[in-house]
C-alpha cells in the first residue's frame, strides 16, 4: 500500500493560477510561491459581499487510533465539488513540532490530501518562521530596554513574554538567560513556547486585516513595571517592526487538493493550548469566493469546536451553518477501553462503551450550540459489518444523521453520501440559529464555569490559590468581556487524559490564567498542560530522508 507522500507525489498538480481561476480570483491578486503555492491579496477582495455558507468539521476526543478529521474535511470538499458545488477549504498550517514528533502533519492522508504536501508540512511559505521572528523580536526589545537604562521601569521578575520556536524541544521549557556579565544582559528565568502556542500566532489568526493587526500587536502584554503597571508591545515601540515582519504572513495561502479543489491553508494555533482554528482572514476570504466553505477546528469538539464558536466566531461575526462530527470505530473502541494492538478485532461491547463520547459531543452541538450535527464515520479496513451496523443504528437512535465515508481510500468519491447529508443540513439551516456557550456579560470565572459544566460535563471548577485574584485584576484592568480559552488535555472531557469516553463526577482545576490582549481572549490553564511539547522516544524525524535528486521520503 503506498504511503501518503507516495500518493501525493503520484498526482499531477495544476498551476496555482488555474486554481485561483476556479474561485474567480484576478491574476493580479495572486502572488505565486513557485508553481503550486500562492499568497492571495485578501485586502483587494474585502469589498466583495460574503456569499458562502460555512461547514465546520470537528471530531470526538482524539485517541492514538486516529479519527482523520483533516482527511475527512478534504474528502468532503472534494465530494461537494463532484456534486457541482463551488467549494473551498479553509485549513490550518502544520507545525514542524508534530511533523517531526509523533502526531504527523496536517495535510490529510491517502487520496484526500492538500498538495504539495511536502512543502505544506515543512517550510511552506514561511508563515510560521515570520511569526517566530516577530515573537522573538518583541522578546529581544524587552531585554534591550531593560539593558539600556530601563526607561519603562520593567521589573525583570515580571516579564511575561516568552520566546518561541517551531519545534518540540522540552529542554527550552524553562531556562536561565542573560548570563556572562553585565554586557550580556540581566540574568533571569524564562522559557520557550512552541510557535503554534504563541500569542503572535493567535493574534495573526484572529486579525481582520493589517490595520486590526497593528492595534492587536500594540496591546500585547509583555511585562509589568516595578509598580505593577502593564507594559505592552506598543510601549516598546515594537508595533511597526513586528507588523512589517508579519505583512506577508497575514496573506492567506492558496493551494489545492489532489482533486484540484481550492484550499486556503493559513495559520496554525494548537487547540489544546490556543484556539485551534485557521485564520479569520482565510475563512472570510473563502466565504467571499465560494458557495460552501469547509473548515476544521483542532482536536475534539470540546476544545476546537467550542473555541471556534466562542472565540473565532464571536470575534469575527460569522457562524457555521452545519457541523460534521468525525469519529472512527477504532477510536470509539479505544474510548471503550480496548488496547491499541487489539483495535483490529471485532468488539461491539467496547464500541458500545465508547459511544458515550460520541453522544456527549452530539448533545453539545445540538443542545448547546443549536446546530445540526452530521456524524461522519471515517472508515478503516478493520471495521466489520457488525460494528458498522451497530454504530449506524445507535446514531439513528439518538436522532443524529450518520454517514460512512471512505475518503482516505477513494477521495471525493468516498465522501458523496456525507456531502449529500451536509447539503441537506445546509438546506435546512433556517431552522437553526447558532448560539454561544456563554454571553459576553458574564464574569471571567463564570465563563470558565459555563464551558466546564455545559461542554465538559464537569460538576464545577476549582481555582488554585491566587487565580481568583488574578481574574479580578484582569477584570479591573478592562478584560472582563473577553472570551475564555481553556487550555487542557485533548484526550478527555476532563483535565485528566486517562478518563476516556464521557466521564462524570469530576471538577476542572484551573491553576493559572493569562490575559492575551492581542489575541483578545483569556487563557485558563487546566491540569498540567504544557506550551512546549517534547519529542517522543522515536520521533518521526528519524524516518524522514531526501534523495540526492531532492525527493523527500518518510514524510507519512
Amino acid at each position: 500500500m503506498p504511503s501518503d507522500i507516495q500518493i501525493a507525489q503520484s498526482v499531477e498538480m495544476l498551476p496555482v493560477l488555474q486554481i485561483a481561476q476556479k474561485l474567480n480570483i484576478p491574476e493580479e491578486l495572486v502572488e505565486p510561491y513557485g508553481r503550486y503555492k500562492a499568497k492571495v491579496d485578501y485586502s483587494a477582495l474585502e469589498n466583495r459581499s460574503r456569499r458562502g455558507r460555512l461547514v465546520l468539521v470537528t471530531a470526538i476526543n482524539p485517541t492514538p487510533a486516529g479519527e482523520g478529521k483533516t482527511t475527512v474535511s478534504i474528502g468532503l470538499a472534494d465530494a461537494l465539488a463532484l456534486r457541482g458545488v463551488n467549494v473551498a477549504l479553509a485549513l490550518r498550517e502544520p507545525s514542524l513540532g508534530p511533523v517531526f514528533g509523533m502526531k504527523g502533519g496536517a495535510a490529510g492522508g491517502g487520496w484526500s490530501q492538500v498538495v504539495p504536501m511536502e512543502d505544506i508540512n515543512l517550510h511552506f511559505t514561511g508563515d510560521l518562521h515570520a511569526i517566530t521572528a516577530a515573537n522573538n523580536l518583541i522578546a529581544a526589545m524587552i531585554d534591550n530596554s531593560v539593558q539600556q537604562g530601563n526607561p519603562l521601569g520593567i521589573d525583570p521578575r515580571r516579564i511575561t513574554w516568552r520566546r518561541c520556536m517551531d519545534m518540540n524541544d522540552r529542554q527550552l521549557r524553562f531556562i536561565v538567560s542573560g548570563l556572562g556579565g553585565k554586557a550580556n544582559g540581566t540574568p533571569r528565568e524564562e522559557g520557550f513556547d512552541i510557535t503554534a502556542a504563541s500569542e503572535i500566532m493567535a493574534t495573526v489568526c484572529l486579525a481582520l486585516n493589517l490595520a486590526d493587526l497593528k492595534k492587536r500587536v500594540s496591546r500585547l502584554i509583555v511585562a509589568r513595571t516595578f509598580s505593577g503597571r502593564i507594559v505592552t508591545a506598543g510601549d516598546l515601540n515594537a508595533t511597526g517592526a513586528v507588523c512589517a515582519l508579519l505583512k506577508d504572513a497575514l496573506k492567506p495561502n492558496l493551494v489545492q487538493t489532489l482533486a484540484h479543489t481550492p484550499a486556503f491553508v493559513h495559520g496554525g494555533p494548537f487547540a489544546n493550548i490556543a484556539h485551534g482554528c485557521n485564520s479569520v482572514i482565510a475563512t472570510r476570504t473563502a466565504l467571499r469566493l465560494a458557495d460552501v466553505v469547509v473548515t476544521e477546528a483542532g482536536f475534539g469538539a470540546d476544545l476546537g469546536a467550542e473555541k471556534f464558536i466562542d472565540i473565532k466566531c464571536r470575534l469575527s461575526n460569522m457562524l457555521p451553518s452545519a457541523i460534521v462530527l468525525v469519529a472512527s470505530i477504532r477510536a470509539l473502541k479505544s474510548h471503550g477501553g480496548v488496547a491499541r494492538e487489539d483495535l483490529g478485532r471485532e468488539d461491539t461491547g467496547a464500541l458500545e462503551r465508547g459511544l458515550a463520547n460520541l453522544a456527549h459531543h452530539v448533545r453539545n452541538i445540538r443542545d448547546v450550540w443549536n446546530l445540526p450535527p452530521v456524524v461522519a464515520i471515517n472508515r478503516f479496513a478493520t471495521d466489520t459489518d457488525a460494528e458498522i451496523s451497530f454504530l449506524e443504528d445507535y446514531c439513528r437512535s439518538i436522532n443524529a444523521e450518520v454517514r460512512m465515508c471512505d475518503v482516505w481510500a477513494r477521495g471525493g468519491q468516498g465522501g458523496l453520501d456525507l456531502a449529500d447529508a451536509v447539503l441537506d443540513a445546509l438546506a435546512d439551516r433556517d431552522r437553526y440559529q447558532a448560539r454561544f456557550t456563554y454571553t459576553d456579560d458574564l464574569s471571567v470565572a463564570d465563563k470558565i464555569r459555563a464551558v466546564a459544566t455545559r461542554i465538559y460535563g464537569a460538576d464545577g471548577v476549582d481555582f488554585a490559590p491566587g487565580v481568583i485574584s488574578k481574574i479580578r485584576m484582569a477584570e479591573k484592568e478592562g478584560y472582563r468581556e473577553y472570551p475564555v480559552c481553556i487550555a487542557k488535555t485533548q484526550y478527555s472531557f476532563s483535565d485528566d487524559p486517562a478518563r476516556l469516553a464521557s466521564p462524570s463526577g469530576f471538577r476542572i482545576k484551573i491553576r493559572d490564567i493569562k490575559v492575551c490582549a492581542g489575541a483578545g481572549f483569556i487563557v485558563a490553564y487546566a491540569g498540567d498542560i504544557m506550551t512546549m511539547p517534547g519529542l517522543p522516544k522515536v520521533p518521526a524525524a528519524q524516518q524522514i530522508d531526501i534523495s540526492d535528486s531532492g525527493v523527500i521520503t518518510g514524510l507519512f
